[in-house]
């Protein structure tokens, strides 16, 4: 909710179809979901790498990097999840105006969340992968001994211990983070974009 009666919308010269044809190709929300552990910023990170190397503009939204700065006064409550996932989702429409492609690797645990990013970002703007791995898989992956602190709950509310995670029903793409390749995993993502017609077939970038 707006709390100020006198701000009032600013409508670009420059479109955002502008900007896309300058940066050839469309620009889309690739969100990135999955447990703590899952490869969530891994593999979004290796996607913003072979996107560039395709000379697609692209940028990452870490879930980490976000709590250092934009999102640093928010907490792991419900409450302070879903302002920390509402804050990205404004921010990641700002991009899709600017005619980049955002990859944000969040757990995003609640699916209404995600479901209102989706809503602002508007049809075909959204694309969820979800970053299937078992929790056993995440834990030996844990460098960070989050999941050991959480279950020895030195840690509240961590998602997959004493806080839920709600799976995508109908995302656009399921990664077998757990048992996949990084690289495979970057390839599907790629195909995926280039299905949607986000990006150029391959050959003609």
């Amino acid at each position: 909710m707006i709390k100020s009666s006198n701000t009032v919308g600013h409508r670009a010269t420059i479109t955002r179809a502008d900007r896309e044809r300058l940066n050839g190709h469309r620009s889309v929300i690739v969100w990135f979901t999955g447990l703590s552990g899952s490869g969530k910023s891994t593999l979004a990170h290796a996607v913003e790498e072979r996107l560039y190397e395709l000379g697609c503009r692209a940028f990452v939204f870490d879930g980490d990097n976000v709590r250092h700065g934009l999102c640093g006064d928010l907490g792991f409550s419900r409450g302070d999840r879903e302002e920390n996932i509402r804050r990205i989702g404004e921010l990641t429409r700002f991009f899709l105006e600017a005619g980049v492609i955002a990859l944000t690797a969040f757990i995003s645990p609640f699916a209404q969340d995600r479901r209102r990013v989706r809503e602002l970002a508007g049809d075909g703007n959204f694309i969820e992968v979800y970053c299937r791995c078992p929790v056993e898989i995440c834990e030996q992956r844990d460098t960070k001994g989050l999941y050991r602190r959480a279950r020895q709950r030195e840690i509240a509310e961590f998602t997959g211990i004493s806080s839920p995670y709600e799976a995508p029903e109908n995302p656009e793409l399921v990664l077998s983070t757990g048992e996949a390749p990084l690289e495979a995993c970057v390839e599907q993502v790629v195909a995926c974009l280039r299905q949607r017609r986000v990006i150029a077939p391959a050959g003609n970038l």
